[in-house]
């Protein structure tokens, strides 16, 4: 394997840390580059911390394609489900001033998300963060959820990619293993 080589050679943290800083800006500078070109949001917060995931733990539950993508999709669809229960699908953001069915989308967002990715077994931590995203109203149309996921596929893609091509293993779907956090 071509990191582990590396690694040996010149430390571990130093070039797990360069791995991680060259590949997340390829694939972040990628999504932006596609961002800006397209005027959509292919890129979001919580996809900062799916790319350390993918390029720190490759081989980590959480870092899983299925785990990637059905932990941000569960947190897609709860955030969306908590905003049509606290009537807020048309609401205006507003990070400034959480009123009380804004505090109950945020609440039963992240609730749901965390315990579905658990109960299906897709833990993905990020996931979380891509909920309250969603219930807090930054996006939330249709258009920009589907931007959102492709986002996500795109960054799984990538990562595949980059991993491969550094002889870094990663699972091209599930878990390897089934530890005690999945």
């Amino acid at each position: 394997m071509l990191l582990s080589a590396e690694e040996r050679r010149h430390g571990d943290r130093f070039i797990l840390g360069l791995y991680v800083l060259i590949n997340g800006a390829i694939a972040i500078g990628f999504l932006t580059a596609i961002a800006a070109l397209t005027h959509q949001a292919f890129v979001f917060p919580s996809l900062g911390p799916t790319a350390f995931i993918l390029f720190y733990s490759a081989m980590g539950v959480q870092a899983a394609p299925r785990n990637v993508f059905f932990g941000h999709l569960v947190g897609v669809v709860a955030g969306a489900l908590a905003l049509g229960v606290f009537g807020l699908t048309t609401a205006a953001p507003d990070l400034d001033l959480v009123t009380w069915p804004r505090a109950g989308a945020l609440t039963m967002a992240m609730c749901l998300t965390g315990a579905l990715v658990i109960w299906l077994r897709i833990p993905h931590a990020t996931a979380t963060a891509t909920t309250l995203i969603v219930a807090f109203g930054l996006l939330h149309t249709v258009p920009q959820l589907v931007v959102l996921m492709l986002g996500v596929v795109l960054l799984i893609v990538q990562a595949l990619v980059i991993t491969r091509l550094a002889g870094v293993p990663h699972p091209l779907w599930k878990p390897v293993t089934q530890g005690s956090d999945v």
